[in-house]
């Protein structure tokens, strides 16, 4: 009886003097060091992995849908023990979860991390037979709105009043490059053109871009090009005009009936070819330089000026085409749109325009089967040779058709339409929200990353939304906030999507973020184009793109963005680039910062928040073998930190070395080195400052 005392008081002693189970230490995610395939087929099992803290638990079960699996210790190291169990082969989409046991205390482990109660909201996903192109995780993406970039070719630039666009109002050339667009600025055209691309290869590639990302280039009358005129042909206005007929029209002239000049120029069988050949030779040269092209598709909606509309007559004028739905009730292409009056005809205006816009007529895909099978088949056009991009980014995805239903079976033909000419081509959205729906494997392969990077970085550095429609006190700064936003947003998506994600912080949609950097809600109407540039703040702005360098995704520059352009949102946004007065030292920045980037550590790695608080964000990027540190201060003081390496691996008495630090006058390599002591290490870290350190 003595004996079997002291074995009860031995184990009541073990029990209660047993190290608290340390939540901090325990981590997952869905990077190859911690799931392995990351990207299984159905075929394959699944080897998960759950780190811990060092002798700090007693038992660990992955819960695999209604599979309770026990996970086993496999290695260790100073501070961790690594757990791993192996799940079967799955044809289906299946959701796992860690749950921990140590002494009296019981938690679970999920895409939050450690908690008490179980969110099954963010459990991890596995999907069978979903493979994002190994290139696009962590690429850096350029995205060029053409008409801006440079003019390269100034015979193809478009004249004054060569047509009629919206309101009556005539087209017209802008005179000088440097001009800051107008509020109708979807008439004026700069010149900007696919060999100023052709032209400024170099450029790019010293700068370190990896993927060129054009907004869209086919046939269409805007300078945006988002009202498709021609998806069969790249415009002649970026391209080649090698037959060129008819002249401006005359200043009475308030419709396209004699717009000649446009017609020739746009529809002649001799500039299409020109053009599409100087495209096929840009993507050649693109890829002999080891970089990849995405083209913008507007599949959601057409323009008005569409072959297939011909609502202003342009291919009636060139005689090239079949009659347009517009113009005739027995056209061809009446069931690629929906009209609401059917015995309105001729000139049908009571069509279904996308958001009410009559110059985008909505595409009516659900009544017709042949436009369903002819989208298809410009979606392999242009992956195939000789044009041989490298993926889509598809404008407003979730609009397109008429029912939730039909929008997803679209996708996933397109897919499959995508993947059948490349396997290795890109499919990026646009999307905002939860873009999980469309990522379960059968659709997109990712999204421009609004939720999940653009408006809480917006928010944190500037109190801005990114439109920089309206100031918010409340999240400027807010590193709480910041962080909770990134998990929940970061958590729709699986990790391969994630690193494959457009992280952008302007694009031609909102305001240049070096803008928002001055924290004045305002556009250009109210405000006057001066103002954007006025109170910026490039330590910030530095800050922000050091931040964008270093987190999970694609860090993705609008063009000028990195030679300092300013400008509020849409149309001011889309200013010319800077040619000949760039900001040298920020596009040093961004050469240096990119050229940072390419380790495994900012491609591949895990994410773990340090540290989140008024003004100050840190955080550690991580592998088996790598270890890196981002620390970004937007506080006007500096601020004294201790932070916890050991949660990323840095070893006991090694050194981390500052390899980058931004600050409001430029940024530095710094060179300093900070001793890891008891798994921390101490900064001062300047007012306004960004550091990038290397364990």
């Amino acid at each position: 009886m003595d004996q079997l005392n002291k074995i009860i008081k031995l184990a009541w002693y073990v029990w209660h003097t047993k190290p608290l189970l340390d939540k901090k230490a325990l981590f997952s995610d869905g990077t190859r060091y911690y799931r392995f395939p990351t990207e299984p087929t159905a075929q394959d099992e699944v080897h998960v992995r759950l780190r811990t803290a060092k002798e700090n638990v007693d038992k660990v079960w992955v819960i695999c849908d209604d599979h309770r699996i026990p996970a086993n210790r496999k290695s260790s190291d100073e501070y961790f023990d690594y757990y791993e169990a192996v799940l079967p082969p799955g044809d289906q989409i299946r959701r796992y979860f860690f749950e921990v046991v140590s002494g009296q205390a019981h938690v679970y482990y999920n895409k939050l991390g450690a908690s008490n109660q179980l969110n099954t909201y963010y459990n991890f996903q596995i999907i069978p037979d979903y493979h994002i192109p190994e290139w696009a995780k962590g690429a850096v993406f350029y995205q060029i709105f053409v008409d801006r970039f440079y003019n390269g070719d100034p015979s193809n630039d478009v004249v004054d009043r060569e047509y009629i666009y919206v309101n009556g109002e005539p087209v017209r050339k802008t005179e000088h490059w440097d001009a800051v667009p107008s509020a109708l600025d979807v008439c004026n055209f700069y010149g900007g053109d696919l060999q100023g691309v052709m032209d400024k290869l170099d450029y790019l590639q010293q700068l370190g871009v990896e993927t060129i990302y054009l907004n869209p280039i086919f046939v269409s009358p805007s300078n945006h090009k988002y009202d498709c005129q021609d998806y069969d042909h790249i415009d002649p206005h970026f391209g080649k005009i090698v037959v060129d007929q008819g002249a401006p029209l005359a200043e009475w002239e308030r419709t396209n009936a004699y717009a000649a000049k446009y017609a020739s120029r746009t529809a002649d069988p001799a500039n299409l070819k020109a053009s599409d050949e100087l495209f096929a030779r840009l993507v050649e040269e693109i890829h002999k330089r080891g970089m990849k092209v995405i083209l913008d598709g507007v599949f959601n909606h057409c323009g008005s000026f569409n072959k297939w509309m011909d609502r202003e007559g342009i291919y009636k004028l060139s005689g090239s085409y079949e009659p347009g739905a517009y113009e005739s009730a027995d056209s061809p292409y009446r069931s690629f749109f929906r009209f609401y009056d059917e015995n309105a005809w001729p000139n049908n205006d009571t069509y279904d325009g996308w958001w009410g816009f009559d110059t985008l007529p909505k595409l009516n895909y659900e009544n017709s089967e042949k436009l369903h099978e002819y989208v298809m088949s410009i979606a392999k056009k242009w992956l195939a040779p000789p044009y041989n991009i490298d993926g889509w980014r598809l404008d407003v995805a979730a609009d397109l058709g008429h029912s939730s239903e039909y929008n997803h079976q679209f996708w996933h033909d397109f897919r499959e339409a995508v993947k059948s000419v490349n396997p290795d081509a890109l499919i990026i959205a646009e999307h905002y929200g939860d873009p999980s729906p469309w990522l379960s494997g059968g659709e997109w392969d990712t999204v421009m990353n609004y939720d999940a990077f653009m408006e809480p970085f917006s928010w944190f550095f500037t109190g801005l939304e990114k439109h920089s429609n309206e100031y918010r006190q409340d999240l400027f700064n807010n590193g709480r906030s910041f962080e909770e936003t990134m998990n929940h947003n970061m958590s729709r998506m699986e990790t391969p999507s994630l690193q494959a994600a457009m992280n952008e912080l302007s694009n031609h949609d909102h305001s240049r973020f070096l803008t928002r950097t001055n924290r004045r809600a305002g556009r250009i109407e109210s405000m006057g184009a001066a103002a954007a540039g006025e109170g910026i703040n490039k330590g910030i702005f530095r800050e922000a793109v050091l931040a964008q360098m270093t987190w999970p995704g694609c860090p993705t520059i609008y063009y000028g963005d990195e030679a300092g352009l300013c400008g509020w949102t849409d149309p001011d946004s889309r200013r010319s680039y800077p040619w000949g007065h760039e900001d040298q030292s920020l596009i040093a920045l961004h050469k240096d910062l990119i050229a940072i980037h390419r380790v495994d550590a900012f491609r591949n790695g895990s994410l773990k928040m340090l540290r989140s608080e008024q003004g100050v964000i840190a955080y550690g990027r991580f592998t088996d073998q790598e270890h890196y540190v981002i620390v970004c201060n937007n506080n006007q003081e500096q601020m004294p930190m201790t932070l916890d390496v050991w949660l990323i691996g840095v070893p006991e008495g090694e050194w981390m070395e500052l390899i980058m630090q931004t600050s409001e006058e430029g940024h530095t390599a710094g060179g300093q080195k900070y001793p890891v002591r008891e798994g921390k290490i101490y900064l001062e870290v300047p007012a306004v400052s960004g550091m990038i350190l290397k364990g």
